[in-house]
């Protein structure tokens, strides 16, 4: 893991967040306990990132630790390149999903947790982050960053809401 661009590897996993960066902790309920299994394999097979609209390699079926992925938004030359590395799956009864962090080229430089959990009301889907700039044009933005890391936030929690609810599962 020496290319990732940050040194607090696994920190979403952790409990607190590391200091220094800009912290984003979201969750949304997806249906009941029974919608479990279906939220964690679209989780685990990079359907939130495909759903939001980012390219995922086809030949990625599933997050495994140690993947090394170059997520693509964006079309043709000017598809914008963002490199990340999982660095963690979590694989526990009532809790599934994984963290990726950040590797040298990625806009931000940091890490993210996608992740379900079975709790007693239901199935929810939790997303934990820490990031700052990690190159110079996120740096120039500034806010914008944050704005766009909140959309594609959005997306991910609206892409399992609807991959979830067309399982059938009630």
């Amino acid at each position: 893991m020496a290319d990732l661009s940050y040194p607090e590897t696994g920190g979403t996993l952790a409990g607190a967040l590391p200091v220094g960066y800009h912290h984003l902790a979201v969750e949304r309920r997806l249906g009941g306990p029974e919608r479990y299994d279906a939220a964690v394999t679209f989780v685990l097979g990079w359907g939130l990132h495909r759903g939001a609209g980012l390219r995922v390699p086809a030949d990625l079926p599933r997050a495994t630790e140690g993947d090394r992925v170059v997520l693509r938004l964006g079309v043709g030359r000017l598809a914008l390149s963002i490199p990340v590395q999982v660095v963690g799956v979590l694989d526990e009864p009532d809790r599934g999903g994984f963290a990726y962090g950040t590797l040298r080229g990625h806009p931000e430089c940091g890490e993210e947790l996608v992740a379900v959990e079975r709790r007693p009301d239901g199935t929810w889907l939790v997303i934990r982050a820490f990031s700052r700039p990690g190159r110079w044009f996120t740096r120039v933005v500034g806010p914008v960053g944050r704005a766009i890391q909140r959309l594609m936030t959005r997306r991910y929690l609206d892409a399992a809401s609807r991959a979830v609810a067309q399982t059938g599962v009630r």
